[in-house]
């Protein structure tokens, strides 16, 4: 009795002896077909405006004869971002049997903050992407009545401390007017009053807008405004958006 359960358990053992061996030969073949086979033989760039298609692949560090699948997606978008920072996202997807898909997302025209005799360019989602010299500034809509925290190319927008209760306000604004694809249309952004911030727009209007607000839907009222007819084409002013106003208000400029 004692030997059949001996023998019961050996037989036990040596079978999930094999299965384990099993599995594990499984898996050394899968990882070898991996390597061998799957190889990165061309990378694709799509949706690249300001850089080249070779500046890209250059900065994502992948070698033609790269594993298509040992690569680190993670890595490649962050080595991308960090050198090209016009780039705000990235999506990396391998396309079988030999292809990396690398798609990009440019950011539009950005603003420009002057400090020190520079001019710092930020992009919508609040990076720095940029050093110009200062008498290019005229060339973006400008963002004044702040300061700049140490800044550095590639690194994200921070005011400094007594400017904190504005960053916010500064960055879901340029984001607002990114979205609505008005960059064009805004001459600056003017943050020099607590109370309320200031928006140029069309070289027409100053607009008003408090802080902390829903700026997507300011911009749908401002531009409706205008496309109703309402307001006469050779007008100029003031535009009150402010919620405390309860209804928008134009204080026309008088010539």
């Amino acid at each position: 009795m004692a030997r059949r359960k001996h023998s019961k358990r050996r037989r036990r053992g040596v079978g999930f002896f094999y299965k384990l061996l099993s599995v594990l030969l499984i898996c050394a073949a899968i990882i070898l077909a991996l390597t061998l086979f799957f190889r990165v033989d061309a990378i694709v760039v799509t949706g690249q405006q300001r850089y080249s298609e070779e500046e890209i692949q250059e900065a994502s560090g992948v070698e033609l004869g790269s594993n298509l699948y040992l690569l680190n997606k993670y890595d490649v978008v962050q080595r991308i971002i960090s050198q090209l920072p016009y780039i705000e996202s990235i999506r990396v997807n391998r396309k079988l049997p030999d292809t990396l898909v690398i798609d990009v997302r440019e950011g539009g025209r950005p603003f420009v903050l002057v400090q020190d005799g520079a001019g710092w360019l930020i992009s919508s989602s609040g990076k720095i992407v940029e050093q110009i010299p200062e008498s290019e500034a005229g060339n973006y809509g400008r963002i004044s009545g702040c300061q700049l925290l140490a800044p550095s190319v590639g690194e994200p927008l921070a005011l400094a401390t007594e400017y904190a209760t504005q960053e916010s306000s500064l960055l879901s604004l340029l984001k607002a007017i990114t979205d609505a694809g008005l960059t064009e249309e805004v001459d600056g952004v003017r943050l020099d009053d607590l109370s309320y911030l200031k928006m140029d727009y069309m070289d027409r209007f100053t607009v008003r807008m408090d802080y902390g607000a829903d700026y997507e839907w300011g911009l749908k009222i401002l531009v409706g405004i205008l496309e109703s007819g309402k307001i006469q084409s050779n007008m100029t002013g003031t535009l009150d958006l402010r919620v405390e106003n309860d209804r928008v208000s134009l204080i026309q400029n008088v010539r």
